[in-house]
């Protein structure tokens, strides 16, 4: 054997040596990297958002990389944990309400960048500005819309149906600081309807959880006689507080949301709230395939229910229309 040839074996032996050491180094694919921006404490919703993503396959930490920031609703710091999501380069951002997502998209715009952003549930997202409408978003967001004002509606046309006599009603509202999406276009809807039922609506705005008590007392003292509750993280997350405040005050009561008949409010009617956000999952899955934002149309709520806690009415002193109990979706004896 010639030296040339001794020489051309050790080296095809060496690289054979080496092979398995060489593609066992390669790096593995980049994995997506979301940002979630959560405003609110609001936990049953964040798991059923997770949930979501783990169903289509997207489970943190193994398929998909996720920086969560988490700020109390009625913090300024929104903002700031937005800035510090696009910093991280993030492929796309969750915001779970209408204003974590105008956070999210000044603080983009702030670097000129274009990253997409997927918003929770929201009142009114062409209202403030995050879409152009909801059939073509446009720009770099898409989400979910919650038509509460019309939702707030429908549950006064409730309490009347349950509740013939009732003709002066509190409504509670989150302050227009913190939620402008529902102030943009809530009141007049609500009120359109209140006249029309012969109902005498009364707005009481709740600046922050300090505030619910003397809110109660107003109730109080205008002598209501029935109460409606929209939807908002702020209720969401002081709901317990909420029922235990209206069961004092021992009114009828119609929610935004079921959550409040779990924990023992009377009535509720609208969509789940919580499957909301599994679809909100399923449309962050779908631009992280590379659907743009723009071609994804704002989805709407498709199953609404009626939801009734007959252990409420009962320890209230309250007799429902046995043709209204009937026409509820789920009973709670």
């Amino acid at each position: 054997m010639t030296c040339h040839t001794s020489g051309l074996l050790v080296i095809l032996a060496l690289g054979l040596l080496m092979a398995p050491f060489t593609s066992g180094a390669q790096s593995p694919a980049k994995l997506p990297r979301i940002g979630v921006l959560w405003q609110g404490d609001m936990p049953r919703y964040e798991q059923a958002f997770r949930q979501g993503l783990q169903e289509l396959g997207y489970v943190e930490g193994r398929t998909i990389l996720v920086e969560h920031r988490v700020v109390e609703w009625h913090s300024t710091r929104a903002s700031e944990l937005a800035a510090e999501l696009v910093r991280l380069d993030v492929d796309l951002i969750f915001a779970n309400t209408g204003p974590a997502a105008q956070a999210a998209q000044q603080a983009a715009r702030r670097v000129n960048r274009m990253i997409p952003i997927v918003f929770g549930p929201t009142h009114d997202p062409v209202g403030i500005g995050l879409v152009t409408s909801l059939a073509r978003p446009g720009g770099n967001m898409t989400g979910l819309v919650l038509l509460d004002p019309e939702f707030s509606a429908k549950r006064l046309e409730i309490l009347k149906e349950a509740f013939p006599h009732v003709s002066r009603v509190a409504m509670l509202t989150a302050s227009p600081t913190w939620f402008p999406d529902w102030a943009a276009r809530g009141w007049p809807v609500v009120e359109q309807a209140a006249q029309a039922l012969g109902i005498e609506l009364v707005p009481l705005e709740v600046q922050g959880p300090d505030a619910l008590e003397y809110v109660f007392n107003v109730v109080r003292a205008m002598e209501a006689e029935a109460i409606t509750v929209s939807w908002n993280p702020l209720f969401i997350a002081e709901r317990q507080r909420i029922v235990e405040l209206v069961a004092k005050s021992r009114l009828p009561a119609v929610y935004g949301d079921a959550l409040f008949v779990e924990d023992g409010g009377l009535m509720a009617y609208g969509p789940s709230v919580a499957d909301l956000y599994r679809r909100a999952a399923a449309l962050v899955a779908k631009v992280l395939r590379g659907t743009k934002p723009a071609d994804i149309p704002v989805e709407q709520p498709m199953h609404l229910k009626l939801i009734i806690n007959l252990k409420t009415a009962q320890a209230l002193g309250l007799t429902l229309p046995p043709s209204f109990l009937f026409r509820a979706d789920d009973v709670i004896k």
